[in-house]
């Protein structure tokens, strides 16, 4: 197997610490794809870290799910990743917690007080003692599971911990036995600044891996009272909130599925029986929509997934489905393509079958004026189309739209004559 320097800035050949280079293999299809690390035990080995880190700290990076199975020695990361890809990677995991931040030297230990929330390294070839940079995510899951050398010497065993520790009084006058006292050698304002800061980062960290370790429902369960909260505080059309909940959502892995959320919560039959009331509360959440949305067709089809929803919810909206998937298609939050395809098909994924075939029913004027402005766009305009007054938009150039002729007594109510240019 081809080996390589845990350093790999070092060019020397005759460098002596080593490492199997990472090899992966990608399992399964869709959703269920997953990248299993077939030689981690071997590559965290020569590291001196436990398997677990290295294979957090790829899932960490990636923004993956990973899994352990440690009866068969299988490390998964979710998703198809490049062996290549893992292997730089590692090198980031490398710096931060193997090497010695002053002989770059791999031969170190990890010092792990719970009690203090801290994470130490020290280097047995040098002697030097630095901090653990908190702000990783890994870093809480470290906090959680310390090295098997950490737990041995809170139990009175092992005694190359014990021998570890001893070294360190010799470099720092600090010692784990002397948790209690490390609090009160600096009181200065600064110094407990610090250490709330660093616990405070503990904390965060510690939630972000617990939230990532929950199922996709309490996920996006967690999304939903995220938002709920922002839209009862009436914080939903403060500048900067729109990237704060774009922001948790990718952080709790749920992008896609967001736009269910927001569908939930920001439209009802109240602002949804009118078109002017669609518009101007879509407008006032357009950015927001938009977030998710832009250029993600898997967000756009959850999106009228959540529509679907509401309209079960709410049946008055049915005879204006048409206009509301225009309100959408017009802010560029629905594309041409998502909603063709939407068209296409009738599912039972979100409504019943009997409601999603209604839906598409009354949508169905819609959509075909938005398939023939899309047969037609790339044709050149006729005299006769130059004729016709478009005051919509401009995007179906070219679309040839049948005047609406309405007879008296007919019933408007359910929108079944379908006129673009009313909307």
């Amino acid at each position: 197997m081809a080996s390589l320097n845990v350093n790999r800035n070092v060019t020397d050949l005759y460098y002596r610490y080593k490492m199997p280079r990472i090899m992966a293999k990608v399992e399964g299809k869709g959703n269920g794809i997953r990248t299993v690390i077939l030689n981690m035990v071997e590559v965290a080995r020569s590291l001196g870290r436990p398997p677990t880190y290295t294979t957090k700290y790829f899932g960490c990076e990636l923004g993956a799910l990973t899994r352990v199975d440690l009866k068969n020695d299988r490390y998964i990361v979710n998703g198809s990743h490049d062996a290549n890809r893992l292997q730089t990677l590692l090198d980031g995991f490398i710096k931060e917690y193997v090497l010695c931040r002053a002989c770059d030297n791999p031969e170190t230990v990890l010092l792990v007080s719970q009690k203090r929330g801290t994470i130490d390294r020290t280097c047995k070839a040098c002697g030097h003692l630095s901090h653990v940079d908190l702000t990783h995510k890994l870093t809480a899951f470290i906090l959680k599971n310390p090295p098997e050398d950490c737990k041995k010497s809170k139990n009175g065993g092992g005694t190359e911990a014990a021998d570890n520790n001893d070294d360190i009084m010799n470099h720092s006058p600090t010692h784990e036995e002397a948790d209690d006292d490390d609090w009160s050698v600096d009181v200065s304002p600064e110094a407990v600044k610090r250490r709330m800061e660093d616990l405070s980062n503990g904390v965060k960290n510690l939630a972000v891996t617990d939230d990532l370790e929950k199922t996709e429902k309490e996920r996006i369960d967690i999304l939903y009272n995220y938002v709920k909260a922002k839209k009862e505080a009436g914080k939903l059309a403060v500048a900067g909130v729109d990237k704060d909940i774009l922001n948790e959502a990718e952080r709790l892995d749920v992008r896609d599925k967001g736009t269910l959320v927001l569908a939930e919560l920001l439209f009802d039959s109240s602002i949804l029986l009118q078109a002017s009331f669609i518009d101007s509360n879509a407008k006032l959440h357009r950015l927001l929509f938009l977030r998710f949305c832009h250029e993600n067709p898997k967000a756009q089809k959850y999106l009228l997934g959540g529509i679907e929803q509401v309209i079960s919810m709410n049946k008055v909206l049915l005879p204006k489905v048409s206009h509301i998937l225009k309100s959408f298609y017009d802010m560029d939050i629905l594309e041409e393509d998502v909603l063709l395809d939407w068209g296409k098909r009738v599912s039972k994924k979100y409504v019943t079958k009997e409601l999603s075939e209604a839906i598409h029913t009354k949508a169905q004027p819609f959509i075909t004026w938005l398939r023939d402005a899309e047969e037609s766009s790339s044709e050149e305009e006729s005299d006769e189309e130059d004729d016709v007054e478009i005051s919509y938009d401009d995007r179906a150039s070219g679309a040839k739209i049948k005047p609406v002729v309405q007879t008296n007594g007919a019933n408007h109510n359910e929108a079944d004559d379908f006129d673009i240019d009313t909307i």
